[in-house]
């Protein structure tokens, strides 16, 4: 069965996807552990990260850093955290966090109840932010 990301990428299930390439994509977060948090999660479907090709986990490295630098300029943080844990779905995905203490990059932090209307907001200003710094992978 397809993961559930696997599943959002296809169109099959809603995501607030705001970059798409041919190898992945990123979307916010439904249960951010910081307003602003993002998933870049390969379309190849590979349980851990240590199993990408390494120009695949370099690409998703090089997106994280553009979608970090839009967070920086777009949220309220000290820092932007990376996280690779791969518990919460068998598909390999980075976590960008904007931070500004450790306890932003505990899950047990998590906003369980983060209002749509929020999401969609960050999701909107993360695209406008992408797309004024000239990529052209911004979804949406």
């Amino acid at each position: 069965m397809a993961s559930i990301f696997t599943r959002i990428i296809d169109g099959d299930i809603p995501g607030r996807i705001i970059w798409a390439d041919d190898v992945c994509v990123a979307m916010v977060d439904i249960r951010p552990l910081h307003p602003g948090h993002c998933l870049v999660i390969p379309r190849a479907e590979v349980d851990q990260w240590t199993d990408l090709d390494t120009a695949t986990a370099q690409h998703l490295m090089a997106v994280a850093h553009h979608i970090g630098d839009a967070q920086k300029a777009t949220v309220a943080c000290e820092r932007i955290g990376l996280m690779i844990a791969g518990f919460e779905v068998p598909h390999a995905h980075v976590h960008v966090v904007p931070i500004s203490s450790m306890a932003h990059l505990d899950f047990r932090n998590a906003d369980s109840n983060a209002q749509a209307g929020d999401l969609d907001a960050v999701a909107d200003r993360l695209r406008a932010t992408l797309r004024a710094a000239g990529h052209t992978a911004v979804a949406g």
